[in-house]
């Protein structure tokens, strides 16, 4: 097989192993970000099973989810459309590394990026600098990464290096004369792993804004 049927069987896999959600929780690091911007056109990218896609719909955004599992979209579409939440939610099946969501006329308000880390071949940089291209002006691309290693994660390497906030900033390569920096850090928090217990893990956050034309 290749990388990409490996990755989905993988990832297929994985949810079919699993219940379904049936409310799923969002992550910290949107709601802090997004609580107090105004609704508009939202992308997630990897949005598994959809606590970040449905806690923003419910605020009023209309929202593109996008997975590479097929289980994973199945199960949010008919999860938002239980909500009554189906006409703003739009879940896609994409290999980004070979495909990429057709954003609303204008460019989206937000995209946002929870943990895109994958043990198979992807060039991460390349999907994140589109989702930026894919930004209106004042559009907001927020990336949150793994800072340390969960007692439950699946990569337990001793001598994992964590890119900073920065330098996934400048493996973009954006245009500061287009793009800038609003927020690139490293705060910790109290996490809970699948099997209910918790640990203190490090996230890494970087929002980038899309400058006004």
């Amino acid at each position: 097989m290749n990388n990409t049927t490996d990755a989905v069987t993988s990832w297929d896999g994985i949810y079919a192993a699993r219940a379904a959600a049936t409310d799923p929780r969002p992550n910290v690091r949107l709601t802090e970000t997004v609580a107090d911007l105004p609704p508009g056109e939202a992308l997630e990218l990897g949005c598994g099973e959809g606590g970040d896609t449905l806690w923003l719909a419910r605020r009023g955004w209309r929202v593109t989810a996008v997975d590479l599992s097929a289980v994973a979209v199945e199960r949010l579409t008919a999860l938002a459309g239980s909500y009554g939440l189906g006409d703003r939610v739009t879940a896609e099946r994409h290999d980004l590394g070979t495909s990429f969501p057709e954003g609303p006329e204008g460019g989206f308000d937000l995209v946002t990026a929870h943990y895109l880390h994958t043990p198979y071949e992807l060039d991460r940089a390349a999907v994140l600098r589109r989702a930026a291209h894919a930004l209106r002006p004042g559009g907001r691309l927020l990336v949150v990464d793994h800072g340390s290693t969960a007692p439950w994660s699946w990569n337990q390497d001793p001598d994992i290096r964590f890119p900073s906030p920065r330098e996934v900033a400048e493996g973009l390569a954006l245009d500061p004369a287009d793009w800038t920096v609003e927020r690139a850090d490293a705060p910790r928090r109290t996490a809970t792993g699948p099997d209910g217990t918790t640990a203190e893990v490090t996230d890494h956050v970087l929002i980038v804004v899309r400058r006004a034309s």
